[in-house]
């Protein structure tokens, strides 16, 4: 799968240091101009929908478990691998100093209806939901929420980079 982006973030001195390795898909599901994203009011941005893959899970296994807890889609179909996005981060927990988080991204398509999500609770508690969104309203608000918000996440950046290269790579006439 081609390499789309790598970050190290600042906080990071040491490569050498302590790290473990999390692996994760991100769908990206298109209607037009329209993406399904999902809403976090704690962090007040967009991102799209995924999460980890579990020990002895294939990424297309993963990538249909997240896309069916976090927003009720169902019947996943023409997956297509559109690329990686990998981080350095820092870990505030014992045993590591820094996480390197592999983001596997794939094109796929869904149901238009979309079933009841099985949140986490975490994901609860942060006031997760999955909306459809017009991606160039999505790139604004979470851009507005970067330059202002001393609430955003570590995966802002992240979200906000794949979203701009999936206009420019896959809504680009």
């Amino acid at each position: 799968m081609r390499l789309l982006k790598s970050t190290i973030h600042p906080d990071i001195s040491d490569m050498s240091a302590r790290q473990f390795t999390r692996k994760a898909t991100r769908a990206i599901v298109l209607k037009g101009e329209n993406i399904l994203l999902l809403y976090t009011k704690r962090y007040h941005d967009y991102s799209l929908p995924g999460g980890g893959i579990d020990d002895g899970e294939s990424h297309v296994a993963g990538l249909v478990r997240e896309l069916k807890e976090e927003t009720g889609a169902h019947d996943v179909k023409d997956v297509q691998a559109f690329g990686l996005y990998e981080e350095f981060r820092p870990w505030h927990k014992a045993d590591f100093e820094f996480m390197h988080m592999q983001s596997y991204c794939y094109i796929c398509s869904i149901d238009d209806e979309l079933l009841e999500p099985e949140l986490e609770s975490h994901e609860i508690s942060n006031g997760m939901y999955p909306i459809w969104m017009n991606i160039h309203q999505a790139i604004s608000h979470n851009e507005h929420t970067m330059a202002n918000s001393q609430k955003k996440g570590l995966s802002i950046e992240r979200e906000t980079f794949l979203l701009k290269l999936i206009v420019s790579e896959l809504l680009a006439s």
